[in-house]
């Protein structure tokens, strides 16, 4: 799709705010969807199932063919598909077994700290002063919602420990975007979706089958079959909507803008499962839809040469 160069900001940014929405809502339903099912099982077949599906679409642009296999940056493409697509994955859904919606979903958020670093030193990306006070309001708002302990429950039976994995999984995403951005310069969206989604799935297969787990994919119910279906269905939107906003604007204003999206998870994990919302995760959130508001007006400013 041919955009004009005076629209790549706003069709950038439309298509960043629908991953945040996307993403807003697939916390709370994976959550559902994980419970009872092994994590690496549960986000294997999800891959594998999203990269096939890409792999067909970049034929069927004509994103892949003998010619451009030969240019392909292999390098970039396994790096993005083994840190984001695989133990990124891992690390996060075992964390969410283990703690809420809300706290999953806002500690991802603080994805922009980490994107921004890496774009800053890696891919010298200018971050503005309104660009930083945006953040930094949003930021606030995050660390606010996370301040209220609460305690151990059947859905969340360890927080701190699933919260650390969360951590370590959006700082594996936050190299991961980074990477991605460098390898959308030389490659189409699909093709980088691809990538992610097909080489993560061999290695969360890896895992899968040295912990001897490969049984639990015969076993699987219909109501779990179909669990897993529409998680890939989400799944696929998110990667989809992600990476075709990164082709054009920059990384750490999309990673600012899915701060949105943990405002949808904390209301509806509170709807679906009764979360605990103390008045700072309420505050919390108004803070990160302040700094949305303003982060959505900030143009992105490339530098040249990366």
């Amino acid at each position: 799709m041919h955009v004009k160069p005076r629209d790549k900001e706003f069709f950038g940014t439309t298509l960043a705010l629908t991953t945040a929405i996307i993403s807003g809502f697939a916390i709370p339903l994976n959550k559902i969807f994980v419970t009872g099912l092994d994590p690496a099982v549960f986000t294997a077949v999800r891959a594998i199932i999203i990269g096939f599906i890409f792999l067909v679409l970049s034929f069927m642009k004509n994103e892949i063919n003998m010619q451009k296999i030969r240019k392909l940056p292999l390098g970039y493409l396994l790096s993005i598909g083994i840190i984001g697509g695989g133990l990124a994955f891992l690390l996060y859904f075992t964390g969410l077994k283990l703690t809420t919606v809300g706290r999953a979903a806002f500690l991802h958020k603080t994805l922009p700290i980490y994107v921004t670093i890496f774009a800053f030193i890696f891919l010298r990306e200018r971050i503005g002063k309104k660009q930083l006070y945006a953040l930094l309001v949003m930021l606030a708002g995050t660390f606010a919602l996370l301040s209220a302990t609460i305690s151990p429950s059947f859905l969340w039976e360890n927080p701190s420990f699933g919260d650390m994995l969360i951590i370590g999984a959006t700082i594996l995403w936050a190299v991961e975007n980074t990477i991605a951005k460098k390898a959308l310069l030389k490659q189409s969206s699909l093709v980088v979706s691809f990538a992610r989604m097909f080489f993560g799935s061999l290695v969360l297969f890896g895992f899968v089958i040295i912990a001897g787990n490969l049984g639990a994919l015969s076993s699987l119910t219909a109501y779990q079959v179909s669990s897993l279906l529409v998680s890939t269905a989400i799944l696929f939107g998110y990667v989809f909507f992600w990476y075709w906003s990164l082709k054009y604007i920059n990384v750490s204003k999309a990673a600012s803008l899915l701060l949105m999206s943990p405002v949808i998870s904390l209301v509806l994990g509170y709807i679906m499962f009764r979360e605990p919302v103390p008045l700072l995760q309420i505050i919390g959130s108004v803070l990160v839809l302040i700094g949305a508001r303003y982060m959505v007006s900030v143009k992105s400013e490339m530098a040249t040469g990366i």
